[in-house]
């Protein structure tokens, strides 16, 4: 294990293996200010077990304290529909996707809507789950994209 480091709010950060207490990015000029999260490829129903990690991340990012914004476009809109993310599974530990969502939004992170993609898979009129915190599209994504203190995923 590497010796500790001091970090600037009087914490340290310690090198090592995985097995490591967590550490906290030291703070500087060059940290993000947020992270971005787009949802494009994922395929709810035809592999559910992939939309564990970007939640992951989401919870992830935001338990250090970084905002947090994800996207949900294409047919990850379907995720946000009433009913389908508590069935799908994201593996043999039983959690469901909805389970990860809300470990996301339980850490701080917030979810958008494309309105172009509820409109284009009939979800438009469609109350969707609590969870949603509005509506977030190309627009949204992109601006945080040119910023250069966000950091952007794409999954």
């Amino acid at each position: 294990m590497r010796p500790a480091c001091a970090m600037p709010e009087g914490g340290t950060v310690t090198g090592g293996s995985m097995r490591d207490e967590p550490t906290r990015p030291a703070a500087d000029a060059a940290q993000a200010s947020g992270l971005a999260i787009l949802l494009w490829s994922c395929e709810p129903e035809e592999a559910p077990h992939r939309l564990f990690a970007p939640f992951f991340h989401a919870a992830t990012a935001a338990a250090f304290d970084l905002p947090v914004e994800v996207y949900f476009t294409a047919r990850s809109v379907h995720l946000l529909a009433p009913g389908v993310a508590e069935r799908l599974h994201t593996g043999e530990s039983g959690k469901t996707v909805l389970d990860a969502m809300r470990e996301a939004i339980g850490h701080g992170a917030v979810f958008l809507a494309c309105s172009d993609a509820l409109q284009a898979h009939g979800l438009a009129d469609t109350p969707l789950i609590a969870e949603c915190g509005g509506r977030g599209g190309s627009v949204q994504f992109i601006t945080r994209v040119m910023d250069l203190r966000w950091r952007c995923l794409v999954y």
